[in-house]
């Protein structure tokens, strides 16, 4: 059986620490050993920090046209769409995700609307994934959101598609900080690469059959009447 290849697919990371460049970021820190993992099988992959970008605040694809100066969101946008892995990174603030985490799935969330080539949702096809750090509970209360929002989008969620690490309840060494023991940590190590395998071996099914069949789900032809099989009996 031949092996299946991985260098054709591109992989985008959003961190949305709230920290600019070039301060060191705990969440990189744990984005660094899935992108290494790729980088090793081939696929390509880009990390962004969304604190860096010039993100405006909205609900609109482009919200220069609604009362901001400039957005770089289009830009983003399509960085997404040329990715078949998403994978949303942050770190934990009073038991929730980061305000830049928010930002970025409403940023994600305005573009939802947006249909593919089949009339589909635009996000159609693609796999995404998460992972979360931080000194304070909350790691899957993060995760469930984050999933959560991504598969209502329209992206499809393999199984352990999120991995985090926390250190002890309360103020105390973050993840890469010496004697932390979060890179040796195995429980994150070996969920950061079961994650990282299963976005890759879903996007690699996805992609292959040209992603999620159109039938049943195309908004412009339910816009355009047809009903999928659908009855109302209230209408009959």
């Amino acid at each position: 059986m031949t092996e299946p290849r991985y260098d054709d697919l591109r992989a985008l990371f959003i961190n949305c620490t709230l920290k600019r460049s070039p301060e060191r970021s705990n969440t990189e820190g744990l984005i660094d050993v899935s992108r290494r993992i790729l980088e090793k099988i081939g696929v390509q992959v880009e990390v962004l920090r969304s604190i860096d970008q010039d993100i405006a605040t909205g609900v609109w694809p482009d919200m220069t046209g609604h009362g901001w100066a400039s957005d770089e969101w289009p830009a983003i946008y399509q960085r997404v769409l040329d990715a078949q892995i998403l994978v949303l990174a942050g770190p934990i603030w009073l038991g929730d995700n980061s305000s830049e985490m928010k930002k970025v799935i409403e940023r994600l969330y305005a573009c939802s609307h947006l249909l593919n080539d089949a009339g589909q949702y635009a996000y159609y096809g693609r796999v995404g994934g998460c992972l979360i750090t931080g000194n304070e509970d909350g790691v899957k209360h993060c995760a469930m959101n984050v999933l959560y929002s991504l598969q209502h989008l329209g992206y499809v969620i393999p199984p352990q598609a999120d991995a985090g690490w926390i250190g002890e309840a309360g103020p105390g060494p973050s993840y890469l900080d010496p004697g932390s023991g979060g890179p040796e940590n195995d429980f994150t190590n070996r969920n950061t690469t079961f994650m990282t395998w299963n976005l890759m071996h879903l996007a690699r099914l996805l992609t292959d059959a040209g992603g999620i069949p159109a039938h049943g789900n195309q908004r412009s032809e339910w816009d355009a009447g047809c009903r999928f099989d659908f009855e109302n009996p209230e209408y009959r």
